[in-house]
């Protein structure tokens, strides 16, 4: 339980970084691309072994990884342009109602426990994400012709996390776990390069040293957050099915408390609700498999 905790924290810091990001004027594309190389470096120092550029070409999970690379940066790309079209708010629930891939993935393909206080745990989770997602009082308003954006991301959402927990359980041995997830982020972090270079050649693309400052910051949590992701999801005991939602929930909770504390975001009475919902949901979720 202790991984799935600091990945838990390492995504809500992530949030709050976002935030700093809007306040300093600081290039969120840049950033994240800078924060990919920050993120593999600090996989380096987890690791703690020797670079075998041969080793990692030959392992059974490079593969994925490369998917999880371009995945990262597509769905980044995607978030933004629906954040453009459609709100934040949009943004938020795509992404962490997109839960449900890799829940019904580990439920089918691994015949993961499905009990119904779990389910109702998972539905309320869903609901829960929804009215702490929403700030405004008209709920979600999205045009047909931007509907498959959102749609995008929450399967390219649910398509990253069901490939972390395939290629866990299949292919990464527990002395690889570092060097899989640095992995992953070097290879976005190549990608995010080749997009700079086309923006430099478009002479579009104006960088600035507080971008680098910002990648910096956002390299470390990002790094824990997939790295205790990936530990949670081997700790014995701990299915998928349950802790997938758990992060999720536990996230927008964690992130809202912190948006009122740090930023004085303002509360709407759905989504005070939609706190109790989720600590509902999480000790349901929790203690599922001691009502079986």
């Amino acid at each position: 339980m202790i991984y799935l905790l600091l990945s838990v924290l390492s995504s809500s810091v992530i949030f709050v970084i976002f935030k700093l990001f809007e306040r300093f004027k600081i290039n969120t594309l840049q950033a994240i691309i800078f924060n990919y190389f920050f993120a593999f470096s600090a996989g380096m120092l987890v690791d703690r072994q020797p670079i075998d550029p041969l080793k990692v070409f030959s392992e059974d999970w490079f593969l994925g990884t490369f998917i999880l690379g371009f995945m990262f940066i597509a769905v980044f790309y995607l978030a933004a342009l629906t954040t453009q079209k459609s709100g934040l708010s949009v943004v938020s629930v795509a992404t962490k109602m997109s839960v449900a891939i890799p829940v019904l993935f580990g439920i089918i393909l691994y015949n993961e426990s499905t009990g119904w206080i779990k389910i109702f745990g998972i539905i309320l989770a869903l609901v829960a994400v929804y009215l702490t997602s929403i700030k405004k009082k008209e709920g979600i308003k999205i045009k047909k012709r931007n509907l498959i954006f959102p749609l995008l991301v929450f399967f390219g959402s649910g398509i990253i996390d069901t490939t972390l927990k395939f290629l866990e359980t299949s292919y990464v041995a527990e002395a690889d776990v570092a060097l899989f997830s640095s992995t992953i982020f070097a290879i976005a972090g190549i990608i995010g390069v080749c997009i700079l270079i086309f923006q430099g050649i478009r002479g579009s693309l104006k960088l600035n040293f507080k971008n680098v400052i910002g990648g910096v910051a956002l390299g470390i949590p990002n790094f824990g957050s997939i790295y205790f992701l990936v530990l949670a999801l081997r700790t014995e005991g701990m299915e998928s099915s349950t802790i997938f939602p758990l992060n999720n929930v536990a996230i927008v909770m964690i992130s809202t408390f912190l948006g009122i504390l740090l930023f004085k975001e303002r509360m709407l009475p759905k989504n005070w609700i939609g706190i109790l919902l989720a600590v509902a949901s999480i000790i349901l979720i929790a203690t599922s498999e001691e009502w079986m």
